[in-house]
């Protein structure tokens, strides 16, 4: 297995929550160290970009208002195959359907309002890196 970097992101709903430490100290139980981490709010213009993606389908403006709605916790997170454990960890994106003890279950309202964000592939990650840390290196492997 590869050490990686991937890029997650605590959403509004956690923040409000006051969960922030409780996700923080779930990454850390689970072998992620922070390579870059930073408390701070998503700019409207910023959420319309990162999520580009989706501008064509009927929840994007709803995803915006909501993930500009309060603030956030951006994060690169580091370790051995750090993109698909970082998937298991946080759980599926419906908490109806997260396993036991994932982020998701533990701390997510609803399938918008899910708790965290989390890179889907080394593309991905090296983007979403890019994208909130343009000064930190992308690269997502990391030499062992």
């Amino acid at each position: 297995m590869a050490y990686e970097k991937t890029f997650a992101m605590i959403k509004p709903n956690a923040t409000e929550k006051g969960v922030i430490g409780r996700i923080i100290d779930k990454y850390e139980c689970e072998g992620f160290s922070f390579g870059k981490i930073e408390y701070t709010w998503i700019t409207v213009a910023d959420a319309r970009e990162f999520y580009a993606e989706h501008k064509d389908r009927p929840f994007y403006n709803g995803l915006v208002e909501f993930m500009t709605s309060g603030p956030v916790v951006l994060m690169v997170l580091e370790r051995e195959n750090a993109i698909a454990y970082n998937r298991e960890v946080m759980g599926a994106t419906n908490p109806d359907d997260a396993a036991t003890g994932t982020i998701r279950e533990l701390w997510a309202d609803s399938l918008e309002a899910n708790s965290v964000h989390g890179s889907d592939s080394s593309v991905s990650a090296a983007r979403e890196i890019e994208f909130f840390f343009p000064d930190y290196a992308a690269d997502v492997a990391i030499a062992a």
